[in-house]
């Protein structure tokens, strides 16, 4: 008896779920999920397709008979890469730079958002302006470009010639980032900043045992940002580091299809896998980290953007 009366009473709620919705949400239901669905196929796709090149036949990539599925697997082409010696270096070398360019970035972007955030520091709108400021008017390509190459002049004049520090000190923060974290600073309720200044703490105790603590999620979010941004950084990274020794994956991954692609070059043969299989490869196994560590801080993506983007 108990069991019919709850599943009646399941049925009222689902009925009653579903007449509240007006036909026009309905629609609109439908039509978002639908574009969301094919957004994250059109994600997807590249992905799939570059795991299929990578472990399909050589025939089979050289022909174009890859669709979706693989073709004739084999792992021929990811022992290649496996063993490629100078592939490891280039994959050091942005680890490299992923792991102190986002330190550095966030050490300043940390700092200068929490100073922003102070309402009774001295010149605050002026410098907040000149923050955006930067947003609406970039230098351009050239003065970037000289700005690099003169840190890069720089640390060769000083005896440091790992390039890969160019990179990571020339690439600095960014303007948005900043802006995220001084609104998450702002949003901490200035009672307990109150309340710490009275019990003497200075402003680096407040920012390191309050406002960082309080704004986990826009830090962790914020990284994210700085650590996928470094780790798919090309265009600068191929313009600065003149070392091969320092140069990252993606510049290296691009060398081979450069040279791939090359109409005017006799492409090899190998006995089971194609050329394009090696930079399916490579691709892969450059995808594999972000993959991993994604997850984990996803949770704090919407919270940390929603934190740091709306200003009370």
């Amino acid at each position: 008896m108990e069991t019919s009366v709850n599943k009646n009473v399941y049925k009222v709620k689902k009925d009653s779920a579903f007449d509240r919705l007006d036909p026009s949400e309905l629609v609109f239901k439908i039509i978002s999920y639908t574009f969301v669905i094919v957004f994250a196929i059109l994600c997807l796709y590249p992905l799939v397709y570059c795991l299929s090149g990578a472990i399909s036949g050589a025939e089979a990539v050289e022909n174009g008979d890859i669709i979706l599925w693989p073709v004739d697997v084999q792992f021929d082409a990811f022992a290649a890469v496996v063993s490629n010696r100078t592939f490891w270096i280039a994959y050091c070398s942005t680890i490299f730079i992923t792991l102190y360019g986002t330190i550095y970035a966030m050490i300043l972007s940390v700092l200068g958002g929490y100073a922003l955030s102070r309402k009774n520091m001295f010149g605050n709108k002026f410098f907040n302006f000149l923050l955006i400021f930067t947003m609406w008017f970039t230098a351009g390509t050239i003065p970037m470009y000289l700005n690099y190459a003169d840190t890069r002049d720089f640390f060769t004049s000083i005896g440091i010639a790992d390039q890969k520090w160019t990179v990571v000190i020339a690439m600095g923060m960014a303007a948005f980032n900043i802006i995220l974290l001084r609104n998450a600073f702002e949003s901490v309720p200035k009672e307990i900043n109150e309340a710490a200044i009275v019990d003497g703490a200075n402003d680096f105790q407040i920012m390191s045992k309050i406002a960082v603590p309080m704004s986990k999620a826009t830090i962790a979010t914020v990284a994210l940002f700085y650590g996928i941004s470094r780790w798919n950084g090309y265009f600068w990274a191929s313009r600065i580091v003149q070392n091969s020794n320092d140069q990252p994956l993606q510049v290296y991954i691009q060398s081979w299809i450069a040279v791939y692609t090359d109409p005017d070059r006799v492409p090899v043969s190998y006995d089971t896998y194609s050329e394009m299989s090696i930079v399916y490869s490579m691709i892969i196994a450059a995808i594999i980290p972000i993959l991993i560590i994604y997850p984990f801080i996803q949770k704090y993506f919407a919270a940390g953007v929603n934190m740091g983007g709306v200003k009370e």
